[in-house]
């Protein structure tokens, strides 16, 4: 066990997941956090996710700089590790700083735990549990029916391994807080959202695209999916500084929203 350091020495702690929006799994994560915060190696442990849920990751970071954080880690619990983790939370740092336009405490990440040392005797424990631990009851036998949707509007968020180390993740976590936020399936003509294995212009990385119009934006980021919304989902035009023409020229990432 290590030895809890002088309160002063102790980081805030950000366990992050990549998404979660039912309560259990959400009580599951604040569980977790406690039983972190009883072994007395952080000043202050909570938890974000970097995709789908609340709180996101770039809200809880806000929250503990404000709260006067002097130090924050990062501990990610993603099995298996995405490679490109680290480069896209570095460049999202960097980006979320920037506008904030204020000075930030330093922002660690810590490996994941799954690849310390003892990982292998956790696994363990957990085949030795499994006896005892509740199943899932069993499937119902017959299939219940299920609505198509109507909302004209299909976003597709690339999740190729280059959109992936260029941060799909925070790009569909964005996406997906304000589609629940602001009652997006409903609103104007409704919009659906899906991640996709890959859109195809990979230099443009992260990739979205808005059907029916099969219109391809590069380069987005929260921003970018904040001007989708208010200009091609809700106002039917086009988000003029991310889009790409498909025009059968090869296309060069402008600078961001440019």
């Amino acid at each position: 066990m290590i030895a809890p350091s002088a309160s002063n020495d102790r980081p805030d702690v950000i366990v992050i997941a990549r998404s979660a929006i039912a309560a259990a799994p959400i009580a599951e994560m604040q569980a977790l956090c406690d039983a972190l915060a009883s072994r007395q190696v952080a000043a202050h442990t909570t938890f974000a996710f970097t995709e789908q849920g609340e709180p996101a990751l770039r809200d809880r970071l806000r929250e503990r700089i404000d709260a006067g954080a002097r130090r924050i880690v990062l501990v990610p619990l993603l099995v298996p590790m995405e490679p490109g983790l680290a480069n896209w939370i570095a460049k999202a740092l960097a980006r979320w700083q920037a506008a904030d336009g204020k000075p930030w405490p330093p922002v660690l990440l810590a490996p994941p735990p799954m690849a310390m040392p003892g990982a292998a005797d956790l696994l363990a424990l957990a085949v030795g549990a499994a006896d005892h631990h509740p199943q899932p009851p069993p499937p119902p036998l017959k299939a219940e029916g299920s609505i198509v949707p109507a909302q004209k509007h299909r976003v597709l968020v690339c999740h190729g391994a280059p959109c992936t180390a260029a941060g799909a993740a925070l790009v569909w976590g964005h996406l997906r807080g304000e589609q629940a936020r602001r009652s997006l399936r409903t609103a104007g003509e409704g919009m659906m959202s899906a991640k996709a294995t890959c859109l195809g212009p990979c230099s443009l990385a992260p990739v979205v695209q808005v059907w029916p119009e099969g219109t391809t934006y590069g380069g987005v980021d929260e921003a970018g999916v904040d001007a989708i919304i208010e200009r091609h989902i809700l106002s039917g035009g086009i988000a003029d500084g991310y889009a790409y023409p498909a025009d059968g020229r090869k296309q060069r990432l402008r600078r961001t929203g440019a």
